[in-house]
């Protein structure tokens, strides 16, 4: 029962208590990077102690006492399980469907979301060749639309869109940084951790580590961006570009310039702060990697 309880409590930090903590670091906006895999880091955690902390809850005494190994020798699959053992009872089928329920749910959501994520990214391709006009120049594809909008589709065939508006407002140095900020979402692979957080959401709706996680992670990804394009764009000149596309749709699959949180993107941009030391970086990801560890090592001990 002891197991049981600190499980519990360790899922409900991690779930409930952790995250608004976290929404508020201050580092966070400092080294997004590192926050990005701290909320991922977080939502593993959670899928690894919720499912442990139900089955402990649910077991039988002969499978406290034995931990996660009785558990399999009452479903027969334990390597050192007498071969003439009596097939598992619906009790034991309930005690290992209680957690495997816990673990699929977000796997369930992942395959669903990333199916739609995958035909909306198709129809926005199918949509682009009928009605977008290749720019090798910019390595991009110009759509004839007055709106000033700057946006992404990532995937195999991935793509940067710039609309008509967006080419008429913004100068060469604006376009270039926008453009460095949208090819550095395709190098990123930012769509997939986007898919990532959004069937977590789902999965675990109302839990506040979902809503945080996404709201969070969106942003963070905005700001992994701009760094990349600061590397080589000033910040006025990216600025004045987040500012003038900022009112831009993007498509589902999408990830615009404008993105999330443009007012604080922008003040980041024109006020940038200092990174985290990195020793402390390396304690973000030690910490990260450490924390769906600790379950484990609690939950299979004997």
């Amino acid at each position: 029962m002891i197991t049981a309880v600190g499980l519990a409590v360790y899922a409900v930090l991690v779930g409930a208590a952790v995250p608004p903590l976290l929404a508020r670091a201050r580092w966070a906006h400092r080294a997004p990077a590192a926050a990005v895999l701290a909320w991922q880091g977080l939502m593993v955690t959670f899928v690894v102690a919720a499912p442990l902390a139900v089955y402990h809850l649910v077991m039988t005494e002969q499978h406290v006492h034995d931990g996660l190994v009785g558990l399999l020798t009452a479903c027969g699959l334990a390597a050192d399980a007498p071969p003439g053992n009596a097939p598992p009872t619906f009790g034991d089928v309930l005690v290992i469907a209680a957690p495997v329920v816990v673990v699929l749910l977000p796997v369930g959501w992942l395959v669903r979301c990333a199916w739609r994520a995958r035909r909306a990214r198709a129809h926005q391709l199918d949509m682009l060749t009928l009605v977008g006009e290749p720019a090798p120049e910019y390595g991009a594809t110009i759509v004839d639309y007055g709106v000033p909008s700057v946006y992404c589709l990532g995937g195999r065939s991935s793509r940067v869109v710039v609309t008509r508006g967006a080419l008429d407002i913004l100068s060469e140095e604006q376009l270039l940084a926008v453009l460095e900020h949208e090819r550095a979402h395709i190098a990123g692979r930012h769509h997939m951790l986007k898919i990532l957080v959004d069937a977590f959401s789902r999965a675990f709706r109302g839990l506040p580590l979902a809503r945080h996680a996404k709201e969070q992670t969106n942003l963070l990804l905005e700001m992994i961006a701009d760094d990349s394009a600061l590397r080589h764009h000033s910040r006025d000149a990216l600025a004045t570009a987040m500012y003038e596309v900022a009112a831009g749709r993007s498509p589902e699959a999408a990830l615009g310039a404008g993105g999330s949180g443009v007012l604080v993107r922008l003040r980041r941009v024109l006020t940038p702060q200092p990174r985290p030391h990195r020793a402390a970086r390396l304690g973000i990801v030690v910490a990260t990697v450490a924390a769906p560890l600790l379950p484990l090592l609690v939950a299979c001990g004997p």
